[in-house]
Formats: structure tokens, C-alpha cells, sequence
């Protein structure tokens, strides 16, 4: 039976040419019949015969053109019935018109296919063309079913009742992986509920969907809008993990196009769906036209920040692009990366370390940078706690070389890409991006003091970006492939999420709205606790948290803290043209001193102990107060010393 199955999988054309050319000279002699009131003796007044002849052979010639014989019979859509249509009217038009030309040349005033036969005969012709590939189509349906018994099947609800929900509907029917039990539609939509669409209900909303996981085992909801906010989806998978069932959602539409995933196809909710939330939609329409012909460093262009920062400068048509990093390979990915998508874009790689003060010169010097967006920086808490050397060889010395130079060679904005771990900073990571804000700002502050030119010094702060390289998500994800478990450094700690997009978007913004001395600040929603994030992963991969993957407490990283915060105890914020973007309120320190206490650091870099090194560090950031360090020993001693009569 299932060779049989395999063999019949698909007819062959002659064989839906030939059905059709029988049902259409069939429904010609049957319309005739019809004509004649079913009286066989008035039957005898027509030319039956030459007139079923002479309309098969014109339908034959109308399949040839429309081809309405190629498509496959169990895939039969409205887009078949639509060619069917016209095969038939077309027919019907062409015979009338032959009728037309025999009553006039060949018989005088004789019909040999009078219209009312040729009305019934298209009609007839039409519908029975439709029924029968329909009724093939649930033939091949039962058969499949029937010579695959064996399919494991899936109690199913498909949330949302439009053409998306039709089509996996349509796509889920046709599994050979997987026998779908659809028990029905849920959709926020009033005027859809209490319907069928495709022979299947549509039940309601979402509140309906504790009810019918009971009566009917429902194991999965499929989630199939293509336009639902962030925050209902988050309303739908944080009620799917609640009942302990499977989430799945459509594939977006653009990769259906360019991202090699079929019309209709289903992926894995992922933690990004969850995390995400409406976009922000900044309202300065201006960054394209302010970039467009401009000559753009992006320092850290291989990064996670940098690399996104350089796509979207890339399609703003800047005159020229030129991407800077000291990984080799991931710059050369970036390189190979743009130049296919943009293939007009003026580019140029450049392999070398920020603090490399003459090749940053005679790069400055060549190309005559307009915009540089700085996002070159170590940025892993743990390592710069282990190396403190490096964080400020990288963060600082690194941003004041570019800022330095910047100023020599007249760059019109610099942007810093700076964290949320430089407000009340408990780590060494986080201290040094402040020091880096404090001399720009101070430095800004010095060229807008002696002159109202020169180029201007604007940053940026914002927290976690989700999936940027060593981030936790992607740690979990890789966590969760070899079974776990997962590790949580804390129970109550807490982080800001943002997408990549976001975060680039707003570091575009601040290149454009910023005049110089700004800190901008990013409203990053509610904070998410890591313990959550990582059991709503679990749930998402199809496991339980505690049972098939365990969650296992580290215990704080040095350096790290519980939670993050975008503004520190001092700072207040200024308004901007949108709610969700701020300007921190600090108050900018003098250059002199600033540049100055920087020398000093950058003196005990190679000549003093780390201890040293830091503790000039908490000098210039007096609210720098380590946590879970080996550097907390320096903030004892400044409190004995404090204590002392």
C-alpha cells in the first residue's frame, strides 16, 4: 500500500489532461440533455454529438494555453479554481463565437450549440473540474493517513485566525513529520469567534486556552501574527509556560523571502521574544541625511555594538566607511559581510589596537574621518577584575588616543559607546568607561570654553544587549544543548535587556542630536532576574526547569552586581524629543585635573602594582566601591583610615 502510496503520490498530466477533456465532453452532452427537459425524443432536434466534439476539442486548445492541467491535484487551492474559471470561460466564449460563425456561413440560422447549452455546459464543466481534483485531494488525504498510521500526533491550537493562521493551517495539514490534531483557533478578534475557518473553529481568546488545554490535551500553541506586539506575545508564552505547554510561532515574513525558510514555516519561541518590547521609534528623521556622504569611523567594528553600527551606517550611504578593530577574524567576516550587501559602499578595513597612537595618526591623517563612533572597549567584567592593566590600556588610554586625535584632525562628532556598569561602578570594567566619560566630557567642555568650534564629544549608556558576544543568553542556549545545567551567578540578580538594533539606534541618534557634553541615557524598561530568564529558556526548549535541566547558583562574579543602574545617586535627568531618552545631568570635571589624574593612571600602568593602579582609579571615581573583589581591601583601608581619631 505505501509503494502504491509513492507511486500515485502525484498524477501525471495526461492523465488530469484526459479527465478534464471527458468531464468537459460529458457535461456538454448532459447540458443537452438538461436543454431538452430530459425528453429523449426532443433530444433528437440537436447535434449532441458534433456539438460535445466541437466543444472538447476548443477546451482542449484553451488547457493547452492556461495549462490548467500541470497543477498537482492534492495541492488544489483557490488559485486552481480561479484558472479553472477561466479555462471554462474562455471555452465558452470561443464556442459561442464558432456557433456564431456556423449559423451565419455553413448553416443559415441553424445553432448546432445554442447558448443556453453552452451556459449549462460551463457551469457543469467548472464545477465538476473543481469537485473532482477536491475529491482527489481527500482521497490522497485518507490514504496518507491511512499508510502512516504510525506518525507521532500533536494536540494542537493555532492562536490567531487570519491568513497567517490559514496558511499553517494549510502547512501543518501537509506534515509528514507530525499528525496535527488541530482542536481549534483562538483570536483577540470578536467578530472571528464562534466561526469555522477551514472546517475548524474558532473558539475565542486567549483566556479560553486554560479551558480547552483541559478538555482537549492541547500540548502545543502555535502563534501565527504577523503583526503582534511584544508585549501580547509575552502575555502568550508566559501563560504557555504556566500550563506547561509548547510554544511555537510563524516564521517572519522576510525569511520567507531572503532567509531560506518556506511560506508559512514554524520556528522555537525564543528568549528574545520574550525580551523584546515595542520599538522605540526615535523621531529625529535626520541621521540618514546627516550621515549620507560623510566619511565614518567605527572604532570596535567587529564587535556586537560595533558591527551593527557599521550596517546601519553603511545604509545611510555614508561617502565613505571605514571599520577599525584588532580582531582579525571577525573583522575580516564584517569586511566579507558588507561588501556583499553593499556593494557600492566605499570601504576600508583597518587591523590595528586603539592605543596604537601612529597608525590611528596616519589613519586620522589619510582618510579625514567626519563622525567616529567609538565602541572599542574590553567589556567582560570578570577578566578586567583579573587584569585591570588591560581595562585601562583599552577603555582609557584607547578612548583619549581616538579623542586626542579627533580634536588634531577637526572631526566634526566622536560618540562614545559607553554601559550602564559606569554608573556607582563596583568593578574595574565599569570605572574605566567612567573615567573614559569624564575626559570626554571634561575635554568637550574645554573646546567649547575656548571656541565655539572644534569637534564635539557626545556618549551613550545603555545596559545588556541581547545575543552580543559572551552575553548570558547565549551561554544558557549553549548550556541548554549539553543538557545543563545552567549557571546563575545569583539568585536576585538582575539585568536590563535591549536589542542590538536598539542600542545602534540610539548611538546614531546621539551622533545627530548631540551638540556636545551629553550623556544619553536609554529608558530600558522593566529589569529581568536572571534566575527567571534562565527557567523561562528551559520551558521554551521543551524542558522543565529543575527536572530535565537543573539550575545551579555560582555564587557573584568579583565585581559584579546584583542589579545595574543607568543614572548613579548624584545624577538627575534632562528631557529630550522623546520619553524614553534622557540626558544624565553630570556635571563635567575640569580638563586640566582630569587629564592630569589620567597621566597619573596611565604612569602606574607599567611602573606600580595593581592595587595601586585601582586605587588611583577609586581617587577619580570616588563612588567606585568594589564588590566581590580582591580590591575591596583598598575601600577598608580608606574607611580605617577614615575611622582613625
Amino acid at each position: 500500500m505505501i509503494n502504491f502510496n509513492k507511486k500515485i503520490n502525484i498524477l501525471p498530466r495526461w492523465i488530469i489532461a484526459f479527465l478534464d477533456g471527458f468531464i468537459m465532453f460529458q457535461c456538454a452532452i448532459i447540458a443537452f440533455w438538461l436543454r431538452a427537459n430530459f425528453d429523449w425524443v426532443a433530444l433528437a432536434d440537436y447535434q449532441v454529438g458534433r456539438a460535445a466534439v466541437a466543444y472538447l476539442l476548443i477546451g482542449s486548445l484553451v488547457m493547452f494555453f492556461t495549462k490548467s492541467y500541470v497543477g498537482i491535484v492534492r495541492h488544489t487551492s483557490l488559485s486552481d479554481g480561479l484558472l479553472l474559471l477561466r479555462t471554462t470561460v474562455i471555452t465558452g466564449v470561443l464556442a459561442y463565437l464558432l456557433d456564431i460563425g456556423y449559423s451565419m456561413y455553413v448553416v443559415p440560422g441553424m445553432h448546432f450549440l445554442p447558448l443556453s447549452v453552452l451556459v449549462i455546459t460551463s457551469v457543469l464543466s467548472l464545477s465538476l473540474l473543481m469537485v473532482y481534483r477536491l475529491f482527489v485531494k481527500e482521497v490522497f488525504r485518507l490514504i496518507k493517513n491511512k499508510v502512516e498510521p504510525n506518525l507521532p500526533e500533536k494536540d494542537v491550537l493555532i492562536f490567531g485566525a487570519g491568513e497567517a493562521g490559514i496558511l499553517i493551517h494549510q502547512a501543518i495539514s501537509k506534515s509528514s513529520q507530525y499528525k496535527f490534531n488541530v482542536h481549534g483557533f483562538l483570536d483577540d478578534d470578536p467578530s472571528k469567534q464562534k466561526k469555522k475557518i477551514e472546517g475548524v473553529r474558532v473558539h475565542g481568546g486567549l483566556e479560553l486556552l486554560d479551558t480547552l488545554v483541559k478538555e482537549k490535551g492541547v500540548k502545543e500553541l502555535i502563534i501565527s501574527v504577523l503583526e503582534l506586539s511584544p508585549a501580547r506575545k509575552r502575555e502568550i508564552i508566559d501563560r504557555c509556560i504556566t500550563l506547561n505547554i509548547h510554544a511555537l510561532t510563524i516564521t517572519p515574513v522576510n525569511e520567507w523571502v531572503d532567509g531560506g525558510a518556506k511560506t508559512g514555516s514554524l520556528r522555537e519561541v525564543n528568549i528574545e521574544d520574550l525580551l523584546s518590547r515595542d520599538a522605540i521609534m526615535l523621531k529625529n528623521k535626520n541621521v540618514a541625511s546627516y550621515l549620507q556622504g560623510k566619511t565614518i569611523l567605527v572604532t570596535g567594528a567587529a564587535g556586537s555594538i560595533g558591527s551593527e553600527i557599521c550596517k546601519q551606517v553603511a545604509r545611510a550611504n555614508p561617502g565613505f566607511l571605514i571599520m577599525l578593530d584588532k580582531a582579525e577574524s571577525p573583522l575580516h567576516e564584517q569586511e566579507i559581510r558588507l561588501e556583499s550587501e553593499f556593494q557600492d559602499l566605499g570601504l576600508q578595513t583597518v587591523l590595528a589596537d586603539v592605543t596604537d597612537e601612529d597608525t590611528l595618526d596616519h589613519l586620522m591623517k589619510t582618510y579625514r574621518p567626519e563622525v567616529i563612533f567609538h565602541a572599542a572597549a574590553y567589556k567582560h567584567v570578570p577578566m578586567m577584575e583579573r587584569y585591570p592593566v588591560q581595562a585601562v590600556r583599552c577603555n582609557i588610554l584607547g578612548t583619549k588616543t581616538v579623542a586626542d586625535l579627533a580634536v588634531k584632525y577637526g572631526v566634526e562628532k566622536f560618540v562614545l559607546v559607553s554601559t550602564d556598569k559606569a554608573v556607582n561602578p563596583t568593578n574595574v570594567m565599569g570605572a574605566s568607561k567612567r573615567i573614559a566619560e569624564m575626559y570626554i566630557q571634561s575635554l568637550d567642555k574645554k573646546l567649547r570654553e575656548s571656541s565655539n568650534g572644534g569637534t564635539r564629544f557626545i556618549t551613550t549608556r545603555f545596559g545588556n544587549v541581547l545575543g552580543s558576544n559572551g552575553s548570558v543568553i547565549p551561554l544558557f542556549k549553549e548550556q541548554i544543548k549539553k543538557g545543563g545545567p545552567l549557571t546563575v551567578t545569583d539568585a536576585n540578580v538582575t539585568r536590563y535587556f535591549m536589542t542590538i538594533p536598539e542600542a545602534c539606534d540610539l548611538v546614531l541618534e546621539a551622533g545627530v542630536m548631540g551638540n556636545g557634553g551629553e550623556i544619553f541615557v536609554f529608558d530600558m524598561g522593566e529589569p529581568v532576574k536572571i534566575i527567571d530568564l534562565a527557567r523561562k529558556m528551559i520551558h521554551l526548549s521543551g524542558k522543565k526547569p529543575d527536572e530535565d535541566i537543573m539550575i545551579r547558583i555560582t555564587g557573584l562574579r568579583p565585581g559584579e552586581k546584583l542589579y545595574e543602574e543607568v543614572l548613579n545617586d548624584q545624577e538627575k535627568s534632562l528631557e529630550t524629543h522623546h520619553p524614553k531618552i534622557k540626558i544624565a545631568q553630570v556635571r563635567p570635571g575640569n580638563f586640566n585635573e582630569v587629564n592630569l589624574e589620567i597621566a597619573l593612571l596611565l604612569d602606574m600602568e607599567g611602573n606600580e602594582g595593581e592595587m595601586t593602579l585601582v586605587g588611583q582609579m577609586k581617587k577619580m571615581v570616588p563612588e567606585f566601591l568594589s564588590h566581590k573583589s580582591r580590591f575591596e581591601a583598598i575601600d577598608q583601608k580608606a574607611i580605617a583610615q577614615e575611622l582613625k581619631p
